[in-house]
């Protein structure tokens, strides 16, 4: 029952975030924002997940990842449909704040809930959940797609989509684990992630980048070095959103076999492979190929870091992944930039040729999951 409802939540967050993309348009236009402005907005919403992740994983091991789920998870459905009314920039930015934080809220509250089922169960399922996760995102930006195709109100369709979220998180929250880790007594002392945490989450920090890099300039590439029209560039994400979601829902299996050590060690290869070949080769097909081997690989690295820093001894398993995950969403945010900066010095395929040699080193450092 737990194995499901954390399959649920998992879905529930990738739905959640996921039907914002498609409102973006709508709520540009209305507020008759630029790009600059949109882009200088959109920070709020990385800035709240990265803000209430250390705090919610304090509240997560003081009162259990189940009532942060439940809570944080009806929270965030009421985001949802005031991000399609808000009146002017400023609500636009609180609310996107506000979104963030929740969306980080039920993200560090869910992989430490699939810590505890993961360990309970004896086997590995964290790739699964995050395959879910990815399923989720295509499934959020489709359905609210749909209803804005079929003429609807905005508001009445984001209404919808969090009314559907809403009975999910209530109909799973008995299932979820209840009890409170036994760690949840002592004293929690805020300090530096430092040891194995800070290693963690520096290799997430990586990987993240390398998901960011996929997001903001795959479409660059392919537009600006390998001939696609603007029309047409994002079939490059694509790819790499449908390779990486199928290989999360193969991840369990292949953690079976291949031990999380090798599953780091041959994923992180295999991406840094695939950001050589889509960057380095000057024909279309190679560049696609290559965003598929950046999925593949790609995929089942979080995950595993992730159930690495839920069994870190000493530490509580919701403290040291809300600490993973805050980094780690620091690559995914500032890596892009990272990225820009290296491709104005240099060149867009140089810099991506970069982020494969910092994926070599992740897969030099694989062997941290085991301990």
């Amino acid at each position: 029952m737990a194995t499901r409802a954390t399959r649920w939540i998992f879905l529930v967050s990738g739905v959640g975030m996921a039907s914002w993309a498609p409102m973006v348009p709508e709520v540009k236009a209305r507020l008759g924002l630029d790009d600059a402005s949109l882009g200088l907005v959109l920070l709020a919403f990385g800035g709240g997940s990265m803000l209430s992740m250390p705090l919610v994983g304090v509240l997560a091991h003081r009162y259990g990842n189940c009532r942060v789920i439940s809570v944080a998870g009806l929270l965030l459905c009421l985001a949802i449909p005031v991000l399609a009314i808000v009146p002017n920039v400023l609500t636009l930015a609180a609310t996107l704040l506000y979104f963030g934080a929740m969306l980080g809220a039920v993200d560090v509250a869910m992989n430490a809930h699939a810590v505890e089922v993961e360990r309970r169960d004896g086997r590995a399922l964290m790739s699964g959940f995050h395959g879910l996760f990815s399923i989720g995102g295509l499934v959020g930006a489709a359905l609210m797609s749909a209803l804005l195709a079929l003429g609807l109100p905005l508001s009445i369709d984001a209404v919808a989509i969090a009314l559907l979220l809403a009975l999910i998180v209530l109909s799973q929250r008995g299932n979820l684990l209840s009890h409170v880790d036994d760690g949840a007594k002592q004293p929690i002392r805020f300090r530096p992630p430092r040891g194995l945490v800070l290693l963690l989450g520096v290799l997430c920090f990586v990987s993240f980048l390398a998901e960011g890099s996929m997001l903001d300039w795959s479409a660059v590439l392919l537009r600006d070095f390998r001939g696609f029209s603007a029309a047409s560039a994002g079939i490059g994400y694509a790819c790499f959103s449908v390779a990486m979601a199928a290989g999360r829902l193969a991840g369990d299996w292949v953690i079976a076999r291949l031990g999380p050590v090798w599953t780091v060690r041959v994923g992180a290869s295999l991406a840094a492979a695939g950001f050589l070949l889509a960057a380095m080769a000057p024909w279309s097909p190679a560049s696609l190929l290559g965003f598929v081997l950046i999925g593949l690989g790609a995929s089942n690295i979080v995950p595993v870091m992730f159930s690495a820093a839920g069994r870190l001894p000493g530490s509580a398993p919701a403290i040291s992944i809300a600490t993973v995950t805050t980094l780690g969403y620091a690559g995914l945010l500032s890596g892009p930039a990272l990225i820009g900066f290296v491709a104005h010095a240099s060149n867009l395929p140089m810099a991506l040729g970069v982020v494969a040699g910092m994926l070599l080193l992740v897969a030099g450092a694989a062997p941290i999951v085991r301990r």
